[in-house]
């Protein structure tokens, strides 16, 4: 098996055995997590299977309620192709003619003579030093010795889950989400160590993260939650 291969075996694996909010242990039968009381998803029957095959084909989950969003999306595509097709049935039905009119008269520019125009100075040159590059959104890291809020997309355990979660920071970036990157949950006091975090937005109050997070979800991530960052 594929490194790759092993990553995706072991973000299945995180899916069906954790918490996608806190990355809390959970149990197959446990409906809901008795660290952050999120409503956990089955890990039983068709729903899970589809999930577990999309992590498998693409590194990554937004949620149980892409599925809903695909048969939305389905359903208005072939509503949209129907109109189209009556709509066209309908103009050649009536054979409407077109005649064209006259075009517009073109009014030629007046003349200015460019001998009385002013010479325009040189410009100079001014040497400036180039600013060190920003980090690629994808990869940031958190900043040094600062402490603050930030929106979790997804968790990975450390073991084998470090090329999902820069997977997943890499798919987040293409999303449009901003200040990307992963950090390691040991290193941080407020997070429950073992894990990749996928985060999103460097924040200096709750209130701000907690505004951002419908963002984060309507990107795909509907997991995603608010939470501190503390040393």
């Amino acid at each position: 098996m594929s490194d790759k291969a092993a990553a995706r075996e072991t973000a299945v694996a995180a899916a069906d055995e954790t918490c996608p909010r806190c990355g809390a242990r959970r149990q197959p039968d446990q409906r809901y997590c008795l660290d952050c009381g999120l409503q956990l998803p089955a890990v039983t029957g068709r729903l899970a299977a589809l999930r577990r095959r999309w992590i498998r084909r693409f590194g990554w989950y937004p949620g149980d309620w892409i599925w809903i969003s695909l048969l939305t999306l389905a359903i208005a595509v072939a509503g949209a192709a129907t109109a189209i097709a009556l709509t066209t049935s309908d103009a050649s039905a009536k054979g409407q003619v077109f005649t064209a009119t006259s075009g517009p008269t073109v009014t030629q520019p007046a003349t200015v003579p460019t001998a009385t125009l002013p010479t325009p100075p040189e410009p100079t040159t001014t040497t400036r030093a180039k600013p060190s590059p920003a980090p690629q959104n994808g990869r940031l890291t958190w900043p040094a010795n600062e402490n603050g809020w930030t929106i979790v997309l997804v968790s990975y355990p450390k073991t084998g889950g470090a090329d999902a979660a820069r997977q997943t920071a890499a798919q987040a970036a293409k999303a449009g989400l901003t200040d990307v990157g992963v950090l390691d949950s040991s290193s941080y006091a407020s997070l429950q160590p073992g894990y990749f975090v996928v985060f999103t937005g460097i924040y200096g109050s709750k209130s701000d993260a907690d505004a951002a997070v419908p963002t984060a979800r309507q990107a795909g991530f509907g997991g995603a939650y608010s939470r501190q960052i503390a040393r």
